[in-house]
């Protein structure tokens, strides 16, 4: 589906290409303070590997593979399966002659991005969406065992683009933004759970403006599960950014081992 033209089309309209290139801009800036945040991912993974000593790997949201220690995991499993739905050049040349990873073109979160332009795409400011009722929510699902899952930084990140869209093409109320939130990160959960996995998420946003101020905002709207081992860090994310002398903003993250 994701090699389609036409879905290529709407993945670009929708502002993908765009929001992983940001992304890894954004590490270049901030690398300093991203460097724990690093570091605890990669740790809890091995640990999660110790624990289970899969054979096989299957990560959800590889992106541009900064907060998984890729080589240790070649080390220690039979074969790799890095999903996201754009896998940026660098990273196919990175893995090229690593023979047991494997790159997959996948939409993580079930087919909500077609679904989302379907319903909102092509709406005009006078044609706005009026509800978000008929909005499926769908649940990935892979065809083959996928092993060892691990839900990498994208659990709160998969609504972002879609919600962008929506706030642009439909007049709904905040309650029925939350509740679809609430929908997509249950989704994720339920497939997380099916499998022994490794979820690592931001659950809150801390911002504090200048004088001091500090606004706690959740981004994490369903409950993890207790799990078998769980850690808990800050991770600061704009330590040199364009607002840094207005605000500052950190993310209280979770990771859980089922």
């Amino acid at each position: 589906m994701t090699q389609n033209p036409s879905y290529r089309r709407i993945l670009h309209r929708m502002g993908y290409y765009n929001y992983q290139q940001g992304l890894i801009n954004n590490f270049l800036v901030q690398e300093n303070g991203w460097l724990n945040h690093q570091q605890k991912c990669r740790n809890f993974i091995l640990k999660a590997i110790e624990y289970f000593k899969p054979g096989k790997i299957t990560v959800l949201g590889s992106g541009w593979l900064m907060e998984l220690p890729l080589i240790e995991m070649v080390e220690q499993t039979d074969e790799i399966c890095l999903v996201d739905i754009i896998h940026p050049q660098e990273v196919v040349t990175q893995v090229s002659s690593l023979k047991k990873v494997k790159l997959i073109k996948d939409d993580v979160s079930g087919g909500l991005i077609e679904k989302v332009w379907e319903a909102a795409g092509r709406r005009t400011f006078l044609n706005r969406l009026k509800s978000l009722d008929g909005l499926e929510v769908p649940e990935y699902s892979s065809l083959d065992d996928p092993g060892l899952v691990i839900s990498l930084n994208i659990l709160t990140q998969i609504e972002v683009l879609p919600l962008a869209l929506l706030r642009k093409k439909a007049k709904v109320s905040e309650d029925e933004y939350l509740l679809l939130r609430k929908k997509i990160q249950s989704k994720h959960l339920e497939y997380i759970k099916q499998h022994d996995s490794v979820i690592i998420s931001d659950i809150s946003e801390l911002i504090t403006r200048i004088g001091g101020k500090t606004e706690k905002v959740n981004t994490l709207l369903v409950d993890l599960p207790e799990g078998i081992l769980r850690d808990n860090w800050q991770w600061d994310v704009d330590l040199k950014g364009r607002d840094y002398n207005l605000r500052h903003s950190s993310f209280e993250v979770t990771a859980v081992i089922l």
